[in-house]
């Protein structure tokens, strides 16, 4: 009992030593703000009073000086009275320096309160409890690819499935930690961590995000991160972004997926690379497979299960993440994620274990041995290990965030219109639009249309391709010639795959505001 109350006691004082550092570091943040304010409103005063003193000249000014003189008892404050007589005064043409100066301040001032008092939303529209009968279609699904098969928006939630990849950074602070490590193997683990978090969105959403249009692309600007549908069958996105603190990540993922008649099978094909600059540390790995439960009989649920490695390229170390899948007979933790970092000899450095829904932790392996055999006959191996550590910890969801398909703060804020972006941009998708409102009759219709006009511009850049080759419409068939625009394929030389990368441009063309380039998708 003396113990527990110590353990009780030391845990209370370190919770409490944390809360007081938060509250000093808000306390700071509001200090810092009231005396930018301050300092903004001092500004403002200084360049209102020099802008009317150069525009307004009363006329006992000209006369003389002693009037002008007594009136300077308060520097900081003029107060005026109402002038009963307008032809007390007269108005002159200000330096033209005066009216710069003023619209420079005009615009710091609003860019300077916008920065520290916009908000981005944090609702959007309650889902509509809209009844459907999810076997009277998927009954005709059986064993093809659903990515063929057209559905309706009553299955899918209102989001595109590049916005989905850009979900994949919500804690990016964890590579913005790993850029930062000066081990090698240290800087693994938070990358192994960074790719177990990108999973941590998916327990409860069970919607199916929208299949972007060919060429339609999605850009989060808070990270310099755009996205690229680049293929149209099987349908692939491309996704690039590059921080500031000295990582660049990218990936392209087209998906695999059969209905097996109780459960879907969603299989990711591709890989996610990892770039470091301070270290030149090339990481890349894999996405597990998603299972989707219960398509006939009761509540849906879904599952991540599989084997991944995490591989460092220049190093050779490597991460081997292990996804269990559930069992009911299962006496571990449900979603349970293990780990083990090792060396380019395979000795292992780090142990990693957590859930792919809630967090990781790790902790550094001082000895390993051999230890009984396992249920399959293989030699387990027993590691010695020093108090584990958290890495990552997943963020609570917003308040009412089960009738807002369960998304995540950052997830709500991803298809908010935006000026300025692209024409392409998912955020511009009727359909998505309409979802998201609660019209969904009208956003199948829309749905149905955009489809249509994709597949027409299709058929017609064959027929283009068959008369360019010479061919006969009936006869032997052309390849697509599509090409991607922000994008182009090139094989990796770390890693030697072939996938599309960022050939830049895109980000010229927003700062110039020229977009008559992208094609009419919508």
């Amino acid at each position: 009992m003396i113990n527990a109350c110590r353990d009780f006691l030391s845990l209370a004082q370190a919770h409490s030593k944390r809360w007081q550092k938060a509250l000093h570091s808000e306390r700071d943040q509001r200090i810092r703000l009231e005396e930018t304010l301050e300092q903004l409103a001092k500004q403002h005063n200084h360049l209102e009073r020099a802008f009317r003193g150069a525009t307004v000249l009363p006329l006992s000014q000209s006369s003389g000086s002693a009037k002008g003189d007594a009136s300077d008892e308060d520097d900081e404050n003029e107060f005026f009275d109402a002038m009963e007589d307008p032809a007390g005064f007269i108005t002159v043409p200000a330096d033209p320096k005066y009216h710069r100066l003023a619209r420079l301040f005009l615009f710091t001032l609003c860019f300077s309160l916008s920065f520290f008092l916009s908000k981005r939303r944090t609702k959007i529209p309650d889902k509509p409890n809209y009844s459907l009968n999810l076997w009277s279609i998927m009954k005709n699904c059986i064993g093809k690819e659903l990515s063929k098969i057209p559905m309706p928006v009553n299955f899918n939630e209102p989001i595109s499935m590049l916005q989905r990849l850009s979900e994949d950074l919500e804690y990016y602070e964890l590579l913005d930690k790993a850029a930062k490590c000066q081990s090698s193997l240290e800087q693994l683990c938070y990358v192994a961590a960074f790719t177990v978090s990108s999973y941590s969105t998916t327990v409860h959403r069970t919607g199916k995000p929208f299949n972007p249009l060919l060429g339609e692309t999605y850009e989060l600007d808070r990270l310099r991160e755009s996205g690229y549908r680049s293929l149209h069958h099987p349908p692939a996105a491309a996704h690039h972004a590059i921080s500031e603190r000295g990582w660049t990540l990218r990936q392209e993922i087209s998906l695999a997926s059969k209905f097996r008649g109780k459960y879907l099978s969603i299989m990711p094909l591709g890989s996610i690379q990892c770039m470091f600059e301070k270290s030149n540390n090339h990481y890349s790995w894999k996405k597990v497979t998603t299972t989707v439960h219960n398509i006939i009989v009761g509540k849906l649920w879904i599952d991540q299960s599989g084997e991944i490695d995490v591989v460092n390229h220049r190093t050779g170390d490597r991460c081997h993440l292990k996804f269990a899948p559930y069992s009911y007979f299962s006496r571990d933790v449900a979603r349970k994620v293990t780990g083990v970092v090792t060396d380019k000899e395979g000795k292992a450095h780090y142990v990693l274990s957590g859930t792919w829904d809630e967090k990781m932790e790790f902790s550094r392996v001082m000895q390993s041995n051999k230890g009984e055999n396992g249920t399959e006959g293989k030699q387990k191996t027993v590691y010695q290990t020093l108090k584990a550590k958290e890495l990552w910890k997943k963020n609570p969801l917003p308040e009412g965030a089960e009738t807002m398909y369960y998304f995540s703060s950052l997830a709500l804020t991803l298809n908010e219109l935006e000026e300025g972006v692209a024409p392409t941009d998912s955020r511009r998708r009727p359909d998505q639009q309409l979802m998201e409102a609660g019209r969904w009759d009208e956003a199948n219709a829309e749905k149905q249309r955009l489809e249509e006009k994709q597949r027409s511009v299709r058929r017609e850049r064959e027929r283009e391709a068959q008369r360019a080759a010479n061919l006969p419409e009936e006869g032997e068939k052309a390849s697509d010639n599509y090409e991607a625009m922000w994008f182009e394929r090139t094989e990796d030389a770390v890693t030697g795959e072939s996938m599309h990368v960022y050939k830049g441009g895109y980000w010229e063309a927003k700062d110039h505001g020229n977009w008559d380039m992208c094609p009419d998708i919508y």
